[in-house]
């Protein structure tokens, strides 16, 4: 199958994007369409066997936010007529809504399937969402929850897949090296700091968790610790609540360490008031780390409460101590939790599983 994605060069979705589209190069030929963002770079660059990097001279050679980039949309589309009538891919499958509109425009009167992934739901574009939603010959969701934001916004229900945000399982496993630790139980949070990402929720946990550690891993680099807001408003609370011994900020982690900063500790917690990918959760379990995860967005689908991980709904610091308090004087539930948590990773979450529920979605669109 010769599959095309469009794809914005930056964003968090990035990595996910090339690490499936890596699996699907396997079996199938897959190239990347996406604006050039800098002046670095080929025009066109194989990625891995079976997988090419195709970049569109289109626009300033800088990162655009949505907005910022409508107005070249047009010539983005035209580049990929001309592309896809040199070379027709058999599938689509356009990343955002912006990327949504540029392969809609590419492939017109191709007869190409275009299949639509959103990432996060834009409520300023929710008209060019619910037209590009019913345009599409699949909408592809990443949880239950985002499934049902898509009937909301008036998708046919009969036109969604769900294919889960899936996880590195290969670099993200129970085996391996440990970060080292004090004596003292340790809880991890990993992303940023804002308010709405849960570390505050945390350390407001802290005072009814007695010898617990909270080693938070996020935000601006270590050297830029003592400039940034959060940073001091997270200090400022611990040292009001009496916990600022027990909560250490590391700063932005390197990817390739935060296994090993998992599989230190005795429970990773990711309670955010919303979980677009639930991405950290999805990682910890596949390290064996017992999970305590905010009851929204993906985490209800990965996380089966009791048996992968625990869930509270965000914001409840008192129930968040509670949970984490059981958990931690309970090393056999530690245990049974990280086993099935691993376990459900691999087998539900695993790139190879991913990238085949995708080829299931396009052979659908192209049937």
């Amino acid at each position: 199958m010769n599959i095309a994605i469009v794809a914005s060069a930056a964003g968090n979705q990035r990595h996910r994007i090339l690490a499936v589209a890596r699996e699907l190069g396997r079996e199938h030929q897959v190239t990347i369409y996406s604006r050039r963002d800098n002046t670095e770079g080929k025009p066109k660059t194989r990625v891995s066997p079976g997988v090419t990097l195709e970049h569109i001279d289109v626009g300033p050679a800088t990162d655009l936010s949505p907005d910022d980039v409508v107005p070249y949309l047009n010539d983005v589309g035209a580049h990929l007529t001309k592309r896809w009538n040199q070379d027709r891919p058999d599938v689509i499958h356009a990343h955002s809504w912006t990327c949504g509109l540029a392969a809609v425009s590419g492939a017109k009167d191709l007869g190409v399937p275009v299949t639509q992934t959103f990432h996060t739901m834009d409520t300023t574009h929710m008209k060019l969402e619910r037209a590009l939603g019913r345009r599409a010959n699949a909408v592809i969701a990443g949880s239950g929850d985002e499934e049902s934001a898509l009937i909301r916004l008036g998708v046919p229900r009969h036109n969604i897949a769900v294919v889960p945000y899936g996880v590195d399982t290969e670099r993200f496993h129970r085996q391996g090296p440990v970060a080292g630790k004090g004596a003292r139980k340790r809880l991890l949070h990993v992303g940023p700091l804002t308010p709405d990402r849960g570390a505050y929720t945390v350390v407001r946990a802290l005072p009814g968790l007695t010898d617990v550690e909270f080693v938070i891993a996020g935000g601006p680099e270590p050297e830029d610790l003592e400039q940034d807001r959060d940073v001091r408003r997270l200090r400022a609370l611990a040292e009001q609540l009496g916990v600022a011994d027990r909560v250490t900020l590391l700063g932005q982690v390197k990817r390739a360490a935060v296994p090993k900063l998992m599989r230190s500790a005795d429970a990773v917690i990711s309670v955010p008031r919303e979980a677009v990918t639930g991405i950290v959760a999805l990682e910890a379990m596949a390290c064996g780390v017992p999970v305590i995860a905010s009851a929204v967005g993906a985490h209800l689908d990965s996380v089966i409460d009791g048996v992968t991980g625990l869930l509270v709904p965000p914001d409840r610091p008192a129930r968040t101590a509670r949970l984490a308090r059981e958990l931690l004087c309970d090393p056999t539930l530690r245990t049974a939790l990280g086993y099935a948590g691993a376990d459900r990773a691999r087998s539900r979450y695993s790139w190879e599983r991913v990238s085949q529920e995708l080829v299931r979605v396009y052979e659908a669109a192209c049937a």
